[in-house]
C-alpha cells in the first residue's frame, strides 16, 4: 500500500480515488473564512475562527488531537455511518445524507441530508446545529453517550505513518 493511496475501503466504495480528494473535501468544511492558525498535533488552541491541526484523518486519532487541544463538544460529520463517540467529550454526529440518518436513527443527532433533500436551507441547519451544540454544552446527551461508545476511541497519534 502507498502512503498517498486512500487507506479507507469505504472511502473508496464511496467514490474517492486517492486521500487527496478526502483532504480537499475536509478542506471545503472550513468555507471561505480566513484561517487564522495552524496548529501542531494536540497543540493547546488558543486562537478564535478558523484553524488548522496537523492531525491524521483517522477518526480516533484525529479526535484525540482535537480532544488535546481543547474541544470541548466535537462535531463529527459522517456521510457512511461511522459508530463513533470520544470520550471525554460530547460527539454529535451529523449524518450528510438523509438515507444514513434513516438507516442509523439512534446513532446519528443531526440529518443534515435535509440540505441536499431541499427541505431545508445551509442556514436552517446551521442554526439547529449550533442549538444542538448548546444544548449539548448544558448536559444534554448525545447519541454517542446515550449508547455508550467512546471508550475504546481515544487514540493518542503514533507519528509513524499509518495506513
Amino acid at each position: 500500500m502507498e502512503i498517498n493511496n486512500n487507506p479507507s475501503p469505504g472511502n473508496k466504495a464511496g467514490g474517492l480515488t486517492n486521500i487527496i480528494e478526502k483532504s480537499l473535501g475536509a478542506m471545503a468544511k472550513g468555507g471561505t473564512t480566513n484561517l487564522v492558525e495552524v496548529y501542531d498535533y494536540a497543540e493547546r488552541v488558543t486562537e478564535k475562527g478558523l484553524v488548522f491541526m496537523d492531525a491524521p484523518a483517522f477518526d480516533p486519532v484525529g479526535a484525540t488531537a482535537q480532544v488535546a487541544g481543547g474541544a470541548n463538544v466535537l462535531c463529527f460529520t459522517t456521510g457512511r455511518g461511522s459508530a463513533f463517540g470520544c470520550k471525554p467529550i460530547p460527539s454529535l454526529k451529523l449524518a450528510s445524507n438523509t438515507p444514513l440518518y434513516q438507516r442509523m436513527p439512534d446513532d446519528m443527532d443531526v440529518n443534515c441530508g435535509t440540505i441536499l433533500d431541499g427541505t431545508e436551507t445551509i442556514e436552517g441547519a446551521g442554526k439547529r446545529i449550533f442549538d444542538l451544540i448548546l444544548a449539548t454544552a448544558s448536559g444534554q446527551k448525545t447519541a454517542s453517550e446515550r449508547l455508550g461508545y467512546g471508550e475504546e476511541e481515544f487514540s493518542p497519534w503514533d507519528k509513524g505513518i499509518m495506513l
